[in-house]
């Protein structure tokens, strides 16, 4: 890879009842005018946006650009089974096998968090950008920035990426240096 450097939004609050799993549920966001007007004073102008084409991230990435780029590589994790139900209602044996392996367990009928790592970082070796605005969730932001920041599986959890926040991350052949995380 050339250069790259990636200025990955993760989208505004979504629309939920607290406590949800709500990965790849298409669900809006709240405050997405705010949020862009505040990401427009943060972002260099003129600029390509790719979006998630969840409605959460879509509608951030619509007004920072007239025409964003959707790739459905950049969802949220895929969490199968859980989608739409209220954490507490998980099978507690479930989740701890999650928490003892959030790279390599996957949700009945969802992803691992190494299989969302892959297409997200298989998406950042196709996008064909020298910079871009990427308007994505919380779980491929973390993911990626474990990547670049040589993270074992173990340390991904610790990463916290506010809702519409910024992280930039710069790439040059195989190093990376992450600017900002989550600002």
């Amino acid at each position: 890879m050339a250069g790259l450097i990636l200025h990955l939004v993760r989208h505004p609050p979504p629309v939920v009842a607290p406590g949800t799993c709500y990965g790849r549920l298409d669900v809006p966001a709240q405050g997405v005018a705010e949020a862009a007007a505040r990401l427009q004073g943060l972002l260099p102008p003129g600029l390509p946006v790719w979006s998630s084409p969840l409605r959460r991230c879509r509608e951030l990435a619509e007004r920072l650009h007239p025409a964003p780029r959707l790739d459905g590589r950049l969802q949220e994790m895929d969490f199968g089974a859980w989608e739409g139900q209220l954490w507490e209602t998980v099978a507690r044996p479930a989740l701890d096998a999650w928490a003892a392996d959030v790279a390599g367990f996957a949700p009945p009928g969802g992803e691992s968090g190494a299989a969302v790592q892959a297409r997200a970082l298989a998406w950042v070796a196709e996008c064909g950008e020298t910079e871009a605005v990427v308007v994505t969730h919380g779980g491929v932001i973390r993911v990626l920035a474990a990547h670049w920041l040589g993270l074992a599986p173990a340390e991904w959890p610790a990463l916290v990426i506010p809702h519409g926040s910024l992280t930039t991350v710069e790439l040059a052949g195989s190093t990376a240096r992450v600017v900002c995380l989550g600002r």
